[in-house]
């Protein structure tokens, strides 16, 4: 797809939304580097490319792989989650939901079936206008099979229970607000690990009125309700998730100056030892659209990480085997589909998916 090398409009660039701190997006506009993108909103069967760049590639991604377009037109889409077929779910499951950011509403994707409004608003229930991004992202299924919603206008993290409505799980730390809940994780025993960056507050991540923390960090909710802050140390915690046997989480950063992932050996106690960097994409930025995002691991514990120029296909130790690339900015991206192994993707305007070789992990695999 044809790109340019500058954005005249000063209109913020979609490939940063969502991910990227309001000071590139200011570069881009006054200084002209070279990377910032024009969109190419034009519906098309399938986009972008997948490039490999290690053998063991061929393992998870099948010869004739592409990037199928599903839907377009969304705002800035987020979040992915497969609903599993069930009887306990809304209209049988057998489906996908993602977040649209900005429009404050959770979509419903469905074979044979399309795009429709799965639950509106979805982030954001006051009566007053909010700011840019009021409503969702980050999504995950409990044990029970109910949705998990981190909410950036309401600033919690929440659950719709089965027949009814939502309840809060948690919305501060010792009394103050979160930022913006953005992307969360769950475990065996149903504690819900997820990032708080500010991307998501009335006047975006430069808010100081609003915001009451004075960190962006990483936290666990026990099913008891009980917050615990587990690190302070990531500048803008984005992407989370876990590894197959747990004892790994997985956590992305999406600051332009430090584009990486770290991996935080997760403790008997719960809480969280030295990190460790993964992979560090730092000189891809401004070279590819987006950074570092949502994420899940396979059932081989491979990660698929969204950050510039797509999903990057990441060995546990950070060896990059191959990277799918819609060429446009990579919220997230989930597995599912009948055998789980279709690896769905937002990316930005698009919901797009990929057939693979493999898919999540048994425990939790919607949330993985």
């Amino acid at each position: 797809m044809k790109t340019e090398s500058i954005n005249t409009s000063c209109r913020r660039p979609k490939s940063i939304r969502g991910s990227a701190c309001v000071c590139l997006w200011l570069s881009f506009c006054l200084f002209g580097i070279p990377g910032a993108f024009a969109d190419d909103p034009t519906p098309r069967p399938t986009m972008g490319e997948i490039l490999r760049f290690d053998p063991a590639a061929d393992d998870l991604l099948p010869p004739d792989a592409q990037i199928e377009v599903l839907a377009s037109g969304l705002d800035w889409s987020e979040g992915p989650l497969w609903i599993p077929q069930a009887a306990t779910q809304p209209w049988g499951g057998g489906y996908l939901v993602f977040s649209d950011v900005p429009r404050n509403q959770v979509m419903k994707w469905k074979e044979g079936e399309g795009l429709s409004v799965f639950l509106k608003p979805s982030g954001y229930t006051g009566v007053t206008d909010y700011g840019r991004e009021p409503g969702s992202n980050g999504l995950g299924l409990n044990a029970r099979g109910e949705l998990i919603s981190c909410e950036h206008g309401d600033r919690r993290v929440s659950v719709m229970i089965r027949n009814g409505g939502k309840r809060t799980l948690a919305d501060n730390f010792e009394g103050k607000r979160f930022n913006s809940p953005n992307d969360c994780t769950i475990d065996w025993a149903g504690n819900v690990y997820f990032t708080d960056p500010p991307y998501g507050l009335p006047k975006g991540p430069g808010d100081s009125e609003t915001r009451e923390l004075a960190w962006n960090g990483i936290y666990r909710i026990t099913p008891g309700g009980t917050v615990t802050l587990l690190s302070i140390e990531m500048t803008n915690p984005n992407g989370i998730a876990l590894s197959p046997d747990e004892q790994t989480l997985y956590v992305a950063q999406s600051d332009p100056k430090a584009a990486l992932w770290k991996a935080f050996p997760i403790k008997l106690n719960g809480t969280l030892g030295e990190a460790r960097v993964v992979a560090d994409a730092t000189p891809m930025v401004g070279k590819h659209r987006g950074l570092p995002d949502g994420m899940k691991t396979d059932a081989t514990g491979h990660l698929w990480a969204t950050g510039p120029g797509g999903v990057h296909l990441l060995t546990p130790e950070g060896k990059l085997l191959a990277r799918i690339d819609p060429k446009m900015a990579c919220g997230n991206c989930c597995f599912g589909g009948g055998d789980g192994s279709m690896l769905y993707i937002c990316a930005d305007a698009f919901l797009v998916r990929v057939k693979t070789k493999t898919h999540a992990p048994p425990a939790a695999a919607s949330s993985r």
